[in-house]
């Protein structure tokens, strides 16, 4: 059964971002990498929305502790990209915090609400599976297996 994360809006939003930021640091201390004062700021800001995020927009809710340039703020986006802990979305340009444990080559479904724009993330290991066997079956080495499926999440159907 594939696992969806979609925050309801009412949900305990301090100790999911508590929860992604000791993930992220872990993972870094594991890999011998550092989780700087500028990637967690990035990370923070991404967590603090459930939204995707471009990256003027993060330099902007970063102002309050001085705008980075925005070569700084890629190089933040480059650095949790790599490591698992954003994603990017496509469809939006734009980047979302992962709150989901996965490993790198597992297939990430993003369900894109369209009316208050948060952002699920699906898993699913049938899907994975399929995926990844018709990528093999096609001798294709997929780079960056995202699927983005736009349509109303349920906290705004239920409104």
């Amino acid at each position: 059964m594939p696992q969806v994360i979609f925050p309801a809006p009412d949900h305990d939003h301090k100790s999911c971002t508590s929860a992604a930021l000791t993930h992220a640091e872990e993972l870094c201390a594991a890999r011998s990498q550092r989780l700087t004062p500028m990637r967690r700021q990035v990370l923070e800001t991404l967590l603090a929305s459930h939204k995707p995020l471009g990256a003027y927009e993060i330099m902007e809710r970063l102002g309050d502790h001085g705008r980075p340039a925005p070569i700084t703020v890629y190089r933040a986006l480059d650095f949790l990209r790599d490591n698992g802990l954003v994603h990017r979305i496509e469809s939006r340009n734009a980047f979302v915090a992962c709150v989901h444990e996965h490993t790198d080559s597992d297939p990430v479904v993003f369900l894109i609400c369209e009316h208050c724009g948060a952002v699920g993330e699906a898993t699913g290991s049938a899907v994975a599976e399929a995926l990844k066997t018709s990528c093999r079956a096609a001798g294709f080495a997929p780079k960056s297996p995202v699927i983005e499926i736009a349509g109303i999440c349920s906290h705004c159907r239920e409104r």
